[in-house]
């Protein structure tokens, strides 16, 4: 009963001063909105950073060529070792048993031309389980055949950007283009892959059989990466070590006592980095929008030091009608926890929707977890408590008579 009594003359009290109670309200509900908003955009981010990784593929290590070591007085330098071969791609699938698949992959800038039409795209020459690893779907056509790769077919599947690039509209199945002025039949069309984690445009690129490519287009044999699906996510780190050694005995590395000429990109690795990243990130900026939430306790803390000043002629009379001095300071605790209540439920709100408006009307992503709202609420009630303690405790310890006599 006593707590209803408490709450009632809460409620009225802070009625009875709008514009002060609306301006506390605002401190504790900008705070709580500013940190709802700046985590849903750190976790969109995370979310969006994550995403791209895996849409790479699944348990996937990319093995990329080194680069060419600069030495001094020699000219020219520059480019990919050439000690990653096909035959290195094979005997991974064939070695190791939690390997699922591999995909060799060399790629060059080229002029792609259709008639008299010609655009800039990147000729990937690669094999049929590059599809699967790397998670590409076709918007019509088929992808080329392991038959086909080995019998050097000059087909070629295209990006949607070079589809319309080329073919403005029309229906490209069968048509001819040219790279490097050799005649390729377009058999299948990308579905839009948008931009790679490195910031590559994906919907530029010209899939051609493998052997295709390095006997007719490039004239090379070496490799610029190697795709490893694992079986299982938790082989990863066991894989990449085992396919470490393996390469470097293979490519005669230990007993020359060389460094390695490839890089191992593990993908496991590459989302726990970015994990870690991102969540650093969000709570910086989360801990920066706290500020602003700390701001507003400070606000209850000064309007409530403000309410006892202008009451205290309203305390000594309570005081004087039989109120003890926990009755004071229920009061004017539950007035402090009232505005952090109604302050953080407001911060929910008004966080909640700039976020979704943030997602809906920019190109960022956003996620507001449930946790985070929980969290931000128990905050604002907290922060209600803190700064109402000390006024509160400061009212209940006035004298009566000195209360009754002040003006």
């Amino acid at each position: 009963m006593k707590l209803y009594r408490s709450l009632k003359l809460s409620r009225n009290s802070l009625l009875s001063n709008k514009l002060r109670t609306f301006l506390a309200l605002m401190g504790i509900s900008i705070g709580v909105a500013a940190v709802i908003i700046m985590v849903a955009i750190g976790q969109g981010a995370q979310r969006e950073v994550i995403r791209q990784i895996e849409s790479m593929g699944t348990n996937l290590l990319t093995i990329k060529a080194g680069q060419v070591k600069k030495l001094v007085k020699r000219e020219q330098q520059f480019g990919n070792v050439t000690t990653l071969t096909v035959r290195d791609s094979e005997a991974l699938a064939r070695e190791f048993p939690f390997v699922k698949a591999t995909a060799p992959v060399q790629d060059r800038d080229i002029r792609v031309k259709y008639g008299n039409i010609s655009t800039m795209a990147k000729v990937l020459g690669t094999t049929p389980n590059f599809k699967d690893i790397r998670n590409y779907t076709l918007a019509k056509g088929r992808f080329f055949s392991e038959e086909e790769n080995r019998a050097g077919i000059r087909v070629a599947v295209i990006g949607c950007d070079v589809c319309k690039n080329l073919f403005n509209g029309q229906d490209p199945m069968g048509e001819i283009i040219r790279i490097n002025k050799i005649p390729f039949e377009v058999i299948g069309v990308l579905e839009s892959i948008g931009a790679s984690t490195e910031g590559a445009n994906e919907d530029i690129q010209v899939l051609i059989p493998m052997r295709t490519a390095l006997r007719r287009v490039f004239n090379i044999k070496h490799l610029k990466v190697i795709y490893v699906q694992i079986r299982d996510r938790a082989l990863m780190h066991r894989a990449e070590s085992e396919i470490r050694k393996f390469l470097r005995e293979r490519h005669r590395l230990v007993s020359q006592r060389k460094t390695d000429d490839f890089t191992i990109r593990n993908q496991v690795t590459a989302l726990e980095m970015e994990r870690e990243s991102t969540n650093s990130f969000t709570l910086l900026i989360a801990g920066i929008a706290a500020i602003s939430l700390l701001v507003g306790g400070i606000g209850i803390l000064a309007i409530m030091l403000l309410a006892i000043k202008e009451r205290t002629n309203e305390i000594g009379l309570r005081r004087a009608v039989g109120a003890r001095s926990k009755d004071i300071l229920l009061q004017f605790l539950m007035e402090a926890l009232v505005l952090g209540l109604v302050g953080g439920l407001l911060g929910v709100f008004f966080g909640a929707v700039g976020a979704w408006v943030i997602g809906i009307t920019t190109m960022l992503t956003t996620v507001t977890p449930f946790h985070i709202i929980v969290l931000s609420l128990m905050f604002s009630l907290s922060l209600g408590l803190f700064f109402g303690v000390y006024p509160a405790r400061k009212a209940s310890l006035l004298d009566p008579i000195e209360a009754l006599r002040a003006e």
